[in-house]
């Protein structure tokens, strides 16, 4: 029997509502992926910093999405700006056998796959200011940026009532929304708190444990599956179907065709192929495909995959010269490769448009918002925060690392018997 304003169970399918959950569970095992990625890179003093700047997003947006994340987003919209919905706080007039749409899924189960978006895209930003942001200041960052610039984001691209979603933009699983956004304000941050001390006096700074990296970046490439394959849901296909299937393999392409090519652009300039480049090229190949992921064919996706090694090496090694301290190149891989990605889907994508000028103009729309968008709102949160809290860590706590002044913990110890 069907109540009012409730779907029945049986119309939910089983397997559509299976593949979502796991691919759910894989988007967010991206985020301990990107916290070892992320912790390899920078100096032992401060792995655990580093690494928890990712895991507390789980935390903090975990609350937030639950509460009014999801209301902001995906509620009825208001004034086309962002979404809204009373029934929507705290998902407390969701029925757990209520629908999303005709997708049949439960919305549940829309809201949690939809909820590790929200959570890895802040955790992004955090591998532009890592050694040297305050921990509290991060923390009260992420919540104020999820709050009102990702939400409202994710409402114009991917809500039905969207003003970029009405306007025809494509973002399949979240080039604009999640890379762009997070690399344009990781650059806008790092530029506000300026160059590490270290790097400012010329002083090489060393990973501290690429194996972390490298199985960081493998457990990445394992969630992108989940993390594109999954936004089927968002197109009018079947979750588990042709679209789904479709985007999983233009993933795989994409990221390898990526990281072949990075090695070989290594090799050419520096003469040795390094492993952090390597996990590097795979993951610049992975943005780049993400809003194009279902929309273009797996060969189109070899050659995006490997354009953007091309250009995110180029953007990488353009940060020296430039001299400013993205200090885990959040921007010159997600930023870039994001761009890159939303506009070349406009000339590639094959479904459910064919690509031209047509498209890339939107495309270039959807691009500039999110860049201004994120970049401006970045910038006067950052103004805000700066005045309640100040931004950086002092000069004694940056000297001897974040670990122990913020968590009173030592990643390593190496020393003791």
């Amino acid at each position: 029997m069907e109540t009012a304003g409730l779907q029945t169970a049986g119309s939910i399918d089983s397997g559509s509502t299976a593949w979502m959950l796991a691919s759910s569970a894989m988007v967010l095992l991206m985020v301990p992926g990107l916290a070892l990625f992320y912790g390899g890179m920078v100096r032992r003093k401060n792995v655990l910093t580093t690494m928890m700047m990712s895991f507390v997003a789980m935390a903090v947006i975990g609350v937030q999405w639950v509460l009014v994340g999801y209301a902001l987003a995906f509620g009825k919209t208001v004034g086309g700006v962002f979404g809204w919905d009373w029934d929507l706080f705290a998902l407390n007039g969701i029925a757990p056998t209520k629908l999303y749409g005709d997708k049949h899924i439960p919305e549940l189960v829309f809201v949690m796959f939809q909820g590790k978006f929200a959570i890895i895209t802040p955790a992004l930003i955090s591998g532009a200011v890592a050694e040297r942001m305050k921990f509290k200041t991060y923390l009260a960052f992420c919540l104020l940026w999820s709050t009102f610039i990702y939400a409202p984001l994710a409402h114009w691209v991917w809500s039905a009532d969207g003003w970029l979603f009405k306007l025809g933009v494509l973002d399949f699983a979240g080039g604009t929304v999640v890379h762009i956004a997070a690399g344009v304000s990781a650059l806008v941050l790092a530029l506000m708190l300026g160059p590490r001390r270290d790097v400012a006096r010329g002083t090489a700074i060393l990973p501290n444990n690429l194996v972390l990296t490298l199985t960081g970046a493998g457990l990445l490439w394992f969630g992108w599956f989940g993390f594109n394959a999954g936004s089927a849901v968002a197109v009018e296909y079947p979750v588990a179907g042709a679209i789904a299937g479709l985007a999983f393999t233009t993933t795989q392409s994409a990221a390898a065709a990526a990281g072949l090519m990075w090695m070989l652009v290594e090799r050419w300039h520096h003469g040795k192929v390094t492993s952090l480049g390597l996990a590097s090229g795979i993951v610049a190949g992975l943005v780049a495909v993400t809003p194009a992921a279902g929309h273009i064919r797996p060969g189109s996706a070899l050659l995006l995959g490997a354009l953007a090694s091309v250009v995110c090496y180029a953007a990488v090694q353009m940060k020296t010269k430039l001299r400013y301290d993205d200090s885990l190149d959040a921007f010159g891989v997600h930023g870039v490769g994001g761009i890159l990605g939303a506009l070349l889907t406009g000339v590639l994508c094959f479904t459910p448009v064919a690509g031209g000028f047509s498209q890339l103009g939107k495309q270039a729309v959807g691009v500039l918002v999110a860049i201004v968008f994120s970049g401006l709102g970045t910038f006067l949160l950052a103004t805000l925060l700066k005045r309640v809290y100040g931004l950086r860590a002092t000069e004694g706590e940056e000297r001897d690392g974040l670990d122990l002044h913020v968590h009173g913990e030592r990643g390593y110890h190496f020393d003791q018997t």
